[in-house]
C-alpha cells in the first residue's frame, strides 16, 4: 500500500507544482516557445474533458472522477496481493485523477500547459499524461497478463 501512496502522491505533487509554475510564469505571457512551432508551454483553462469536449460539465466531471477515485482506492485496499503492474497503473491513474479533480473543485477548470504544436495536439497537463499512461498500463495488464499470474489462478 505504501507503493500506491508514494506513486499517487508523486504524480499529484508533479502535477500541482507544474500547474502552479504555469499560473505564475506562463499565464501572464500566454505561451512560451521551448522549440518554436514544435513544443510550447501554453496556459489554457480547460472547462471540458479531452479536446475540450463537454465544456462546462464541471459537476459531471467532479462526480465521475470522485466515484472513480473511490473505486480505485477501495480496490487497492481490498486487494492486498496484486501484480505490481496493476498496482502501479491504478496508482498513476489515481494521482492524475486527483490532480485534475482538485482543479475542477477549486477553479471550475483544469489548468493545461503542455502544447505539442507540430502535430496540432490539444494542450494537456501532467495529470492528463498520468491518466493516459496509467490506462495504457492497465490495458496491457488486462489484455496480456490478467488470468495468467499466480495471483489470478488462486481466485
Amino acid at each position: 500500500m505504501l507503493t500506491t501512496v508514494i506513486i499517487a502522491l508523486g504524480v499529484l505533487i508533479l502535477d500541482r507544482v507544474s500547474k502552479w509554475l504555469t499560473v505564475q510564469y506562463i499565464k501572464p505571457i500566454g505561451s512560451y516557445p521551448v522549440i518554436k512551432d514544435v513544443f510550447h508551454f501554453t496556459y489554457v483553462e480547460n472547462r471540458g474533458a479531452a479536446w475540450g469536449i463537454m465544456q462546462n460539465g464541471r459537476w459531471i466531471f467532479i462526480g465521475v472522477t470522485a466515484v472513480v477515485c473511490i473505486g480505485i482506492i477501495v480496490f487497492l485496499i481490498r486487494e492486498k496481493n496484486m501484480v505490481p503492474l496493476l498496482r502501479v497503473s491504478l496508482s498513476v491513474i489515481l494521482g492524475g485523477a486527483i490532480g485534475n479533480l482538485i482543479d475542477r473543485v477549486l477553479y471550475g477548470y483544469v489548468v493545461d500547459m503542455i502544447h505539442v504544436k507540430f502535430i496540432d495536439y490539444p494542450v494537456f497537463n501532467i495529470a492528463d499524461s498520468a491518466t493516459v499512461i496509467g490506462t495504457i498500463l492497465l490495458a496491457w495488464y488486462i489484455i496480456f497478463m490478467s488470468g495468467k499470474t499466480p495471483e489470478a489462478k488462486k481466485r
